[in-house]
């Protein structure tokens, strides 16, 4: 067990004025193990703090002003461009002028992230995903937190998600508890910040998934029955791998006794898409059950339902740390991304298996750019262009805003498109997976119009923040490693 201390992103940036508009090292939702900062991460953040304090004295504002700015999002890119190759498109004169910085940004780009979250519990709940029977296990410091969650909550949610980002669109997304009373975010809240997000903006702005868990037994069926015709949830989200009924244990897609009788309720009652967690296995579980292996079988027998394997399988970066070029020569596997791009090379056809990025573009992109560019190649490459779908698991990794600009910006690598035959990642392929490829799915338009959220949606407050001009936090929600 990794006994190094475990501390709040947004904590740690307040105490060290460590903000920054990209994070600089990995953000765990205690889903999985955070890594420490890698050596090059550290590079990356002491060449953006050098950068911001010059470039803020020569343009007369503070340092934390300027890193609030499309020019300080752009100094950032650079810092990782100087780091790690030229990876991000990005021109100097940007990280000087925000006008050209902003220029580069696509208008009225349609983006759509299938992977958000907020919290909804009692003030002081102190567990950020209502796993204290494991946390407390591989996280002791968790004992020790009895603070607040404000930052957690709707009213900043909102604010990350559609003041501070280009999100056109989102699915508010949860996880499944023994009881309602246990869960962080249970399915009627869900739906409750979706129709206050919607009638705030008079139109579409917001999804809820619904919850679901076959291995609690059949009353989890009138459970499902309940959220699709109640609360008219999107789809579902299941984890595999979390023990429930007695006694508890985890359950695969492929089970014919547990978890077909979901599937066919769930095509029964008219909804598509399943979102299932695979990849970043929760520690002290079996990892057996979050690899992706069962969804081949049940895709099959299902092909009617659409098969949304959230964080793309992707299982660890450990052994890609300070990888040596050699490293992504052939076959170059990526634990459980591989199988996942394998199962559809063995079945062409099998074409209701997507791959969604949250956390995993969060975590690589600033750890390895190059294993970025090679898991996203051989996604697009197996599953298609339009079978990987965006999300990012905000707001634990802070506005998804820093995400969209580093997505936008990513090359691929030519050392990887000369040796697995990657195609780039042209606009329109990128126009694609930010929000296309899932509008299709949940059947949204993406040319409908759609209202900003109103400055005053909570208070006077918000009308300020507006007429002041946005103030992005610059930090993250998640935990990271220290010590």
């Amino acid at each position: 067990m990794d006994t190094r201390r475990w501390v709040r992103k947004w904590s740690r940036d307040a105490e060290t004025d460590g903000c920054s508009p990209v994070p600089t090292r990995v953000i765990s939702n205690e889903e999985y193990l955070p890594l420490p900062q890698t050596r090059e991460q550290a590079r990356a953040a002491a060449l953006l703090d050098e950068t911001a304090r010059r470039h803020a004295r020569r343009l007369g504002v503070s340092r934390r002003d300027f890193l609030a700015s499309s020019s300080g999002m752009a100094a950032a890119f650079l810092a990782l461009n100087t780091v790690f190759g030229r990876f991000f498109e990005v021109d100097p004169v940007e990280a000087l002028e925000q006008a050209a910085a902003d220029a580069r940004k696509p208008s009225g780009q349609f983006i759509f992230d299938i992977q958000t979250h907020h919290v909804a519990a009692p003030r002081q709940f102190p567990w950020l995903l209502g796993l204290r029977r494991l946390g407390r296990l591989w996280n002791p410091d968790l004992e020790k937190d009895r603070g607040t969650m404000d930052e957690l909550y709707l009213e900043n949610y909102i604010k990350e998600i559609f003041l501070d980002s280009d999100t056109t669109a989102a699915v508010i997304s949860g996880i499944p508890s023994a009881t309602d009373g246990s869960n962080i975010l249970p399915p009627n809240q869900m739906a409750r910040t979706r129709d206050v997000i919607n009638r705030l903006t008079a139109s579409q702005r917001l999804v809820a998934h619904g919850l679901v868990a076959p291995n609690k037994g059949p009353r989890d069926l009138d459970e499902m029955r309940r959220q699709a015709e109640q609360l008219k949830i999107g789809a579902w989200k299941c984890y595999t791998g979390l023990p429930f009924g007695d006694p508890p244990k985890p359950w695969r897609v492929d089970d014919e006794k547990v978890a077909y009788p979901m599937l066919a309720a769930s095509r029964h009652l008219g909804i598509k898409n399943v979102c299932l967690h695979k990849g970043l296995p929760l520690l002290n579980g079996v990892e057996e059950y979050w690899h992706p292996r069962d969804l081949e079988r049940a895709a099959k027998d299902f092909s009617d339902l659409n098969f949304i394997v959230y964080h793309a399988a992707f299982r660890t970066l450990d052994g890609w740390i300070d990888a040596p070029p050699e490293r992504f020569r052939a076959p170059a596997r990526v634990d459980w991304v591989t199988d996942l791009c394998e199962i559809r090379q063995r079945n062409p056809k099998l074409t209701n298996l997507y791959a969604e990025l949250g956390s995993t573009f969060g975590q690589i992109v600033i750890t390895s750019p190059m294993l970025c560019g090679h898991v996203l190649g051989m996604l697009v490459q197996s599953l298609g262009a339009d079978h990987v779908l965006w999300g990012t698991d905000s707001i634990w990794w802070g506005s998804p805003q820093w995400q969209i600009e580093a997505f936008r910006r990513f090359t691929m690598p030519e050392p990887l498109m000369a040796r697995f035959g990657y195609r780039p990642l042209t606009p329109e392929v990128k126009a694609q997976i930010l929000g296309l490829n899932a509008a299709a799915l949940y059947r949204i338009d993406p040319n409908a119009h759609r209202n900003p959220v109103p400055p005053d949606f909570v208070s006077k407050l918000k009308a300020a923040y507006r007429e002041q001009g946005p103030t992005p936090s610059l930090t993250q929600y998640g935990w990271v490693l220290e010590g």
